[in-house]
């Protein structure tokens, strides 16, 4: 055998090689496609991307949870709610769908669309089996729809638990919502519709505490006189009073006799 011969056999396996491995070394390469850095959605698709390949369903569902809201955020209600039969964990589900109506506020959506949403959101909640998460769900909606303003949905999501004290309590977290916002009224009406005492007077005194830190004295004050439970009562007037007094610096209090 010639020697070029020896040397073009060598040559001709390379060039074989050459040409298989090209399609397999493309398919083992990382994708390399990105976004720019100011298209939110296209960064969110990755991270939904990511998402998918998670094993671990703790990570996969808090993942999951945080894009739903973002998504929320961006308007993008659809994607947001297709994430929740996604999740696998009962009360990673309720947090979502609170995730999800706490964005609605802020987005100033029409009557129309945003009663739509929280229609749809309810229709989530109804399809989680377990009790518990159940029921926070329902308490996390009527919060959400009073943060958005949605009072009288409040109130109807509030009044359908069947529960008697997860009942109580969504009706007092949405007053505390409505404080927040400086809705006395709104938050008053609320509390009337807690139909437990004992859970009315605790509630009530953490609306006057949320009152007297916002700087609403005469509606914390209010809320302090419906309290039945004497001492709550007297641990809400005394908060009220140190909140007034520490409005001015030692020295500089108001005289009770100048206060009449």
């Amino acid at each position: 055998m010639e020697m070029r011969n020896l040397f073009a056999i060598p040559l001709l396996v390379f060039m074989a090689l050459l040409v298989a491995f090209p399609a397999s070394a493309e398919a083992q390469k990382p994708k390399t496609d990105s976004c720019n850095v100011s298209e939110k959605i296209c960064i969110l698709s990755q991270i939904q991307e990511q998402a998918q390949t998670l094993e671990s369903k703790t990570e996969r569902d808090q993942t999951y949870r945080e894009l739903a809201k973002a998504y929320a955020r961006s308007n993008k209600i659809d994607e947001a709610v297709a994430l929740i039969p996604k999740i696998q964990t009962p009360d990673t589900q309720a947090m979502t769908i609170r995730g999800i109506g706490m964005e609605l506020a802020a987005l100033n959506l029409p009557k129309d669309r945003q009663d739509a949403v929280f229609k749809t959101l309810r229709t989530e909640a109804e399809k989680i089996k377990h009790p518990p998460s159940y029921a926070i769900a329902l308490t996390y909606i009527a919060m959400s729809q009073a943060f958005a303003g949605d009072d009288e949905g409040a109130w109807k999501t509030a009044s359908e638990m069947q529960n008697d004290s997860l009942r109580h309590k969504a009706f007092g977290e949405t007053a505390e919502i409505q404080a927040e916002k400086g809705e006395y009224e709104k938050a008053k009406t609320s509390l009337t519709r807690i139909g437990d005492p004992s859970y009315q007077n605790k509630a009530y005194r953490t609306v006057s505490k949320i009152l007297a830190d916002k700087g609403l004295y005469e509606e914390s004050y209010d809320a302090a006189l419906q309290i039945a439970n004497p001492y709550l009562k007297a641990l809400a007037l005394q908060y009220l009073v140190d909140k007034q007094d520490g409005e001015h610096p030692p020295g500089e209090r108001i005289p009770a006799n100048e206060q009449e």
